[in-house]
C-alpha cells in the first residue's frame, strides 16, 4: 500500500519509506491510500477471538501487502504479550486498561510494534537508498522522539537493544513525573535522553525541524517514533477492536461510546481509523485538560494552536496537536462531519482532582489524571441506553505524588516501575534552539 502526505505536495511513499522518513518532505503526515473495511463475519465472530487474533486481522488490512504473513503475525503476537482488559467502574461506564505492558502505558502497543517493524526492515535490507527521501541503505537508524511523559518510556523500552537503531528521547525539563523520567533516562545502551529547556511543543518542533534539515539528513538516517509515524499510531487501532469484543461478550456492544483522553491526538486518530474500518462505535469523545485547542475547534470551527500550559495530566499538555491534520484529512476538512462523530470536553486541574478523588472513594477504582478526564466526560455526556468505555492510558503509580496527594492514601508501585526507579539517571541538557540540537546530532 502507498502512503500520501496530508499536505498533498510530496510523492507517494511505500510503507518502508513512510516509516523510515516519519514525516513527509512537504512536512505533512502520512496517510494510507486505503482504509479497508473488515467483513461482517469478522465482527460476527470477534467475541470469540483473542487480542492477538483480532490485532493480526486489523494489521493485515494495513500492512499485509508489504509484510509476509508469518512475519507480520510474529510482529503482532510479540508486540501484544500482555492484556488490555475492559473493567467495569460504575453504572454504564467501563475502563479500557492500557497499562499492562512493560512501561505501564498505552503507548507500549505502538512503540513495540514500530520497533519490531523497523527491525524487520533493517534485517531484510528493505530500507534502500532513495534520493527523494535521503534514506541510505547503510548506517544506523536514528529515532527521534519528543515526549510529554509516556511516549519516551514506551519508545525507549520498545527499541532498547534493537541492533542498528539508536533512540534520542527529547523531553521538557521538570515537566514529566519523576517515575516517567526514570523510565527513559536510566536505560543507557542505545537510548539517549535529551533534557530540553522548554515545553513539549518545543521538543516536538525540534524533531520536526530535524527532518526538514537537508544537511542533518545527509549526515545521519533519521526517523520519528512519535504518533506522527504511521507505524506508531496505526497499531493503536488494535485495542479499540479488542474493547468492542470484550463488550460484545457481555452483551453491551450496542450504542457504544468511546472517550479518549487526548493530547497529540494519535490515539483518537487510531480510533477513527477503526471506525472507518467498520467498527460499530456510535461516537467518540475527546477529553482535554486545560489545553483545549481541539475542544475550541469543535465549538467554533477554527483551529488556533497556542503554547501549552502545564497540568497534572501532563501527557496531554499539547498546544498544537500534530494528528489534527490527519483528522481533518480523514473527514475532508468538514467541521460538520467531525462534529457529528466526535464530541469534546475540557477540565481544569481542580476538576480532574475532584473526579479522581470522588471515583476512588465512591467506587474503589483508582484513575490516573488522564483517565479521570475520560471518566468525567462519560459521566457527564453519556445518554440513556449508551455504554461508555474510556481509555485508562497509564498506571496511576506513574503519577504517584499527584495521585497520593489527591486521594490521601498510598499508591502501591508495581515492581516494573520499581525496577526503573533503582536505575541511575543519564541525560544530556539541551536548549530549545534548533541550532544547538542540530550541532549535537552532527557531532554524534
Amino acid at each position: 500500500m502507498h502512503y500520501y502526505s496530508t499536505n498533498q505536495q510530496a510523492p507517494l511513499a511505500s510503507l518502508e519509506e513512510a516509516v523510515v522518513r516519519g514525516l513527509a518532505t512537504d512536512k505533512g503526515l502520512y496517510m494510507p491510500e486505503q482504509i479497508k473495511k473488515l467483513p461482517k463475519e469478522f465482527y460476527d465472530g470477534i467475541a470469540e477471538m483473542s487480542f492477538q487474533e483480532i490485532a493480526y486481522r486489523v494489521a493485515d488490512a494495513f500492512f499485509g501487502e508489504d509484510i509476509p504473513a508469518e512475519e507480520l503475525k510474529h510482529i503482532v503476537y510479540d508486540t501484544l504479550a500482555f492484556d488490555a482488559p475492559v473493567v467495569h467502574v460504575d453504572g454504564n461506564i467501563h475502563s479500557l486498561e492500557l497499562y499492562h505492558g512493560p512501561t505501564l502505558a498505552f503507548k507500549d502497543v505502538g512503540a513495540r510494534f514500530m520497533a519490531r517493524l523497523l527491525g524487520y526492515f533493517i534485517k531484510n535490507d528493505n530500507v534502500n537508498e532513495n534520493e527523494d527521501c535521503n534514506v541510505r541503505q547503510t548506517g544506523e537508524v536514528n529515532v527521534l522522539v519528543a515526549t510529554s511523559g509516556d511516549t519516551g518510556s514506551a519508545v525507549a523500552n520498545g527499541f532498547l537493544g534493537v541492533e542498528g537503531i539508536h533512540v534520542y528521547v527529547l523531553y521538557p525539563k521538570g515537566k514529566v513525573s519523576a517515575i516517567q523520567e526514570c523510565q527513559f533516562t536510566t536505560l543507557g545502551q542505545n537510548i539517549t535522553a535529551l533534557e530540553v529547556e522548554g515545553v513539549f511543543d518545543d521538543c516536538q518542533r525540534l524533531v520536526k525541524s530535524a527532518f526538514m534539515d537537508a544537511e542533518l539528513n545527509a549526515h545521519m538516517r533519521l526517523t520519528s517514533a512519535n504518533s506522527i509515524n504511521v507505524a506508531r499510531f496505526l497499531p493503536q487501532a488494535f485495542y479499540y477492536f479488542y474493547a468492542y469484543a470484550q463488550m460484545k461478550r457481555q452483551g453491551k456492544e450496542g450504542e457504544l461510546v468511546i472517550c479518549v483522553p487526548s493530547g497529540n491526538f494519535g490515539n483518537l486518530c487510531a480510533g477513527l481509523f477503526a471506525h472507518r474500518m467498520g467498527l460499530p462505535i456510535k461516537r467518540f469523545i475527546a477529553a482535554n485538560n486545560r489545553n483545549d485547542i481541539f475542544y475550541q475547534y469543535l465549538q467554533t470551527g477554527e483551529y488556533n494552536p497556542r503554547a501549552s500550559v502545564q497540568t497534572i495530566a501532563n501527557a496531554m499538555d499539547v498546544g498544537d496537536p500534530s494528528n489534527f491534520a490527519r483528522i481533518l484529512d480523514l473527514y475532508g476538512h468538514s467541521h460538520a462531519d467531525i462534529c457529528r462523530l466526535i464530541g469534546g470536553a475540557t477540565y481544569t486541574d481542580e476538576q480532574i482532582a475532584e473526579t479522581l478523588a470522588d471515583t476512588y472513594h465512591r467506587t474503589g477504582y483508582l484513575l490516573d489524571p488522564h483517565g479521570a478526564c475520560g471518566y468525567r466526560a462519560l459521566s457527564e455526556m453519556l445518554q440513556p441506553g449508551e455504554q461508555g468505555v474510556f481509555l485508562e492510558t497509564a498506571h496511576p503509580a506513574k503519577f504517584r505524588d499527584t495521585v497520593e496527594g489527591i486521594i490521601k492514601a498510598e499508591v502501591a508501585i508495581p515492581e516494573k516501575l520499581q525496577a526503573f526507579m533503582r536505575g541511575t539517571k543519564q541525560s544530556v541538557p539541551m536548549t530549545a534552539q534548533f541550532e544547538d540540537f542540530k550541532a549535537y546530532l552532527m557531532s554524534v
